[in-house]
């Protein structure tokens, strides 16, 4: 359990320390503050609900229609409450998002006034709308029965002083002659107090969840998709120009580079060692060399050459020979895989692999690269010591950014103890 102060009121009831924290207070507060807005949505509905249970009384019980007015009256106030509903559950819903945050400390995004037409036409506004009928119809019953359930466990604490000579309450279902006998119920009701404030707190919590789900403005698909297409084609574009960057360099800058340094190898060789020269140009040539090598390594992060050249499967048996423990390589890949799929697969076992030899202690290791579905699914699994996580940094953060770009996921599990197993799936469309 994470010692992080709770956010809001469902996480907090999950701690030990509920009952001793301000928790239980904001909670009544959010109750308390909930009654008359509730109240007074409720008296409004029941101006339609009571005329439509009578009449409804009358059709079950007499067996005879509901009288001419009373139909018009129950059709003409339902529709006149439809038409203003939309407008008054926007003020309320206002009121609600601010109310919300004392039990709920996550941000509720802001809730403009979208025009007298968007009211009727968005299902934002509906559904601000159904929390309207729902704070006014179901949750002053639920209240109610809260209410009934406090009562009853103050008449079980304050039994002994309400039995005396001439009084005998009626406790539950017993009639009480004395007060000793009321002592069981009252232990009884006292015991029940913290149930009280854990069922208030649930209350609580429950409203306070239907809520966010109502009054939260719905995510708009149709831009989400865009959003997703525009990402994919953002990364289609940065993998053309790491592309684009690696063949400069390792047909431009990289032969030429090598040519240079072969010139001041063979310059070397031409001039005595005790001639003034002999020592700069010696110097220009360790230096040609440790940029020919900087320049092997920076090329091969932009696009591993041993992608190119063996494909997948054969980069990673690559990768599986240079690692420090014993790693084991199992591929079941058929047909070609996109550049993007292929890079992003190759450096998170790289990565996997380098936090296995680095973190986790292990003496063997298996990676397993296998197609499931249109996806390829790549594996990484070890006997380590187990306890990952990407909070602590070892990489699993960034190599979860990177998967998210090309649109797959990364699972982990790495229980204490081990073993750890690294999952990432990524689409393969073309």
């Amino acid at each position: 359990m994470t010692s992080e102060h709770p956010r809001h009121l469902a996480e907090a009831l999950r701690r030990r320390g509920w009952l001793v924290s301000a928790w239980p207070w904001r909670a009544l507060v959010y109750l308390v503050s909930t009654v008359p807005v509730a109240g007074v949505l409720a008296v409004g509905l029941l101006v339609i609900v009571g005329p439509l249970l009578a009449a409804l009384n009358a059709v079950w019980l007499q067996g005879r229609p509901p009288e001419i007015p009373l139909i018009l009256f129950l059709a003409v106030g339902s529709l006149t409450l439809l038409a203003l509903a939309p407008l008054v559950s926007f003020p309320v819903a206002a009121v609600e998002r601010w109310r919300l945050g004392l039990v709920d400390g996550r941000p509720l995004p802001p809730s403009p006034w979208p025009g007298l037409a968007a009211r009727y036409r968005t299902a934002a506004g509906w559904r601000e709308v159904a929390y309207l009928f729902w704070l006014g119809g179901f949750v002053p019953v639920a209240y109610w029965v809260f209410l009934l359930l406090v009562l009853l466990d103050l008449g079980l604490v304050t039994s002994p002083w309400l039995a005396g000579d001439d009084n005998e309450p009626v406790v539950i279902w017993r009639t009480v002659n004395s007060a000793s006998e009321a002592v069981p119920y009252a232990i009884v009701g006292v015991l029940l107090i913290p149930v009280l404030w854990y069922a208030a707190g649930l209350l609580a919590a429950v409203q306070a969840a239907v809520a966010r789900w109502a009054l939260a403005w719905p995510v708009d698909a149709a831009a989400l998709r865009e959003v997703a297409r525009s990402r994919t084609r953002l990364v289609g574009a940065y993998e053309a120009e790491r592309r684009r960057i690696e063949r400069d360099l390792h047909d431009g800058a990289q032969p030429r580079l090598t040519s240079l340094t072969l010139q001041l190898g063979l310059a070397r060789l031409d001039v005595p060692e005790d001639s003034p020269a002999a020592r700069p140009l010696a110097v220009a040539h360790d230096q040609a060399r440790g940029l020919m090598v900087m320049l092997r390594q920076l090329v091969h992060g932009i696009r591993p050459q041993s992608l190119t050249d063996l494909g997948l499967a054969g980069a990673v048996r690559e990768l599986a020979d240079a690692a420090t423990v014993a790693v084991t390589v199992r591929a079941d890949l058929d047909g070609e895989l996109p550049e993007v799929v292929e890079t992003t697969a190759y450096f998170v076992v790289s990565e996997a692999l380098g936090n296995v030899a680095r973190h986790a202690g292990a003496t063997r290791a298996e990676v397993r690269l296998t197609r499931a579905g249109g996806d390829l699914v790549v594996e990484v699994s070890d006997d380590g010591r187990g306890g990952a996580e990407p909070a602590r940094g070892s990489g699993l953060t960034g190599l979860a950014d990177r998967v998210a770009a090309a649109d797959g996921r990364l699972l982990l599990a790495s229980p204490p103890g081990g073993p750890t197993l690294v999952r990432v799936e990524l689409p393969c469309r073309p």
